[in-house]
């Protein structure tokens, strides 16, 4: 099953997820892909202001710097004006180093180099990608081996995807992968959610 997770900005999509997916390690399903958790400074009065996304490659952890949002990249003279992102015109500006570097870790998961389920993890296993945005769903181009994997569909190590995906492109999703993985559901960052994961990866809810 293709489960998209989506909804409104800052609803706390990725932390929810950060959660689920430490759970459902912890608890012998292999969840391999990444999350993007975002990067906040205190902003006075209890206010926080974002100022860039890292990717944290599952499952080893290892952190990537990924994205800086585009007034901040332009100021500290980081913005590469051929990136496929200032190419997109996106909020985000994305480090094509950065997209070569997660590109590779799903490439090393496509071909059973990364992670592997541990001695113990016989579960159906959990591929993630966090997120899907308008590099892949309408350009083809930004997390490209995330989308060739995803678009697969189901194998014996992952019978179950998740991937994020902002509400309005969740029609390009279900119909660039829908048919791979018989179908798709979309969910929101909830206890339900939690529980159809859970029983997805044969665990109880």
């Amino acid at each position: 099953m293709l489960f998209l997770l989506t909804g409104d900005v800052q609803i706390g999509k990725t932390r929810w997820l950060e959660r689920l997916a430490s759970e459902l390690s912890a608890e012998g399903c292999e969840v391999a892909g990444v999350v993007a958790p975002g990067v906040w400074r205190a902003a006075g009065e209890g206010g926080f202001e974002k100022l860039g996304i890292d990717n944290v490659l599952l499952p080893d952890g290892e952190r990537v710097a990924f994205a800086r949002r585009r007034d901040l990249a332009r100021a500290e003279g980081s913005l590469d004006p051929e990136s496929q992102s200032e190419a997109a015109q996106l909020a985000w500006h994305i480090s094509d180093d950065a997209l070569a570097r997660v590109n590779a870790h799903f490439g090393c998961i496509a071909e059973g180099m990364c992670g592997g389920a541990e001695e113990g993890k016989a579960r159906p296993g959990l591929l993630v990608v966090d997120e899907l945005g308008r590099l892949e769903l309408e350009r083809g181009c930004g997390l490209v081996a995330a989308t060739e994997l995803l678009a697969r569909g189901a194998t014996a190590r992952f019978p179950h995807a998740l991937a994020v995906v902002r509400d309005w492109l969740l029609p390009r999703a279900f119909e660039r992968f829908g048919a791979a993985w018989g179908g798709a559901r979309a969910i929101s960052p909830d206890d339900e959610a939690r529980g159809l994961l859970r029983a997805a990866c044969g665990l109880a809810s």
